[in-house]
């Protein structure tokens, strides 16, 4: 049960190293400019007995050139087990690190509002994988980013692949190396500094042993205070049984 549990945890929180723009799963092909630095700070928490696991990730990105960012993310993690529903104990401290380089190579969003991107990146095994905390190896992926925008706000479209390795034989026996994410977002412009967002998407299961990939859907809203600084609060939830059925989504960003 205790495998069981972790594994479950595993698909929730290590399965897509992405980071968008919170509360989104969804990245947009944005970059912050030569010179320029980004610092998000995303909280998550499962609101349910069987999905109660918490995460806090930081993630700082720094404008090389205008059209490139290379992304870092580290996030600390709570992770509850349960044996029959009961927790057993709690894990907690900070899971796999991530380094990613964001490349906006198309944009003619002065034209027709279309941007292309490509975000290839490692996860490095900075969290204690026997504690559940990470997968103890190197794994690597790459995100294609499409982003459309307009007057009233931007549609966004994400596919990407993860080649995921783990350290412990019973991790690599029960769980999948090739993981693949599916996802859409879009963001209305409501008022002059708020935004509603929505984003679906779809993540290879983990578990060999299933064939039911999870699917998720987010709603939210981000506040923009000033051009600096912008606070999100968004849900997510669970549309078949092996995604988590509910997870409360807040965080900042902040530009400078």
């Amino acid at each position: 049960m205790f495998n069981k549990s972790r594994i479950l945890l595993l698909s929730l929180f290590f399965s897509v190293p992405a980071y968008a723009a919170g509360p989104l799963i969804t990245d947009d092909t944005g970059t912050q400019g030569k010179g320029k630095y980004q610092i998000e700070l995303n909280y998550a928490a499962g609101v349910t007995k069987t999905d109660s696991g918490q995460e806090l990730s930081t993630t700082l990105s720094r404008g090389i050139v205008d059209n490139v960012d290379v992304v870092v993310g580290l996030p600390y993690n709570w992770n509850p087990f349960t044996e029959e529903g009961r927790p057993i104990a709690i894990q907690q401290g900070i899971s796999d690190m991530s380094v990613e380089i964001k490349w906006r190579f198309l944009d003619t969003s002065k034209e027709n509002g279309v941007s292309l991107a490509l975000k290839p990146g490692i996860t490095l095994p900075t969290g204690n994988a026997k504690k559940g905390l990470g997968n103890g190896e190197i794994s690597e992926g790459v995100m294609f980013i499409a982003t459309k925008e307009w007057q009233h706000g931007a549609f966004h479209c994400n596919i990407g692949y993860t080649n995921t390795a783990y350290s412990l034989e019973e991790d690599s026996e029960a769980l999948r190396s090739s993981l693949w994410h599916a996802s859409i977002a879009t963001e209305i412009n409501m008022m002059k500094n708020l935004r509603s967002v929505a984003d679906i998407g779809i993540d290879t299961d983990t578990v060999k042993a299933s064939n039911t990939h999870p699917v998720y859907i987010i709603g939210g809203v981000i506040y923009s205070v000033n051009e600096h600084l912008d606070l999100d609060i968004g849900f997510k939830g669970g549309l078949n049984n092996t995604a988590p059925q509910a997870t409360f989504l807040s965080g900042m960003t902040i530009k400078f």
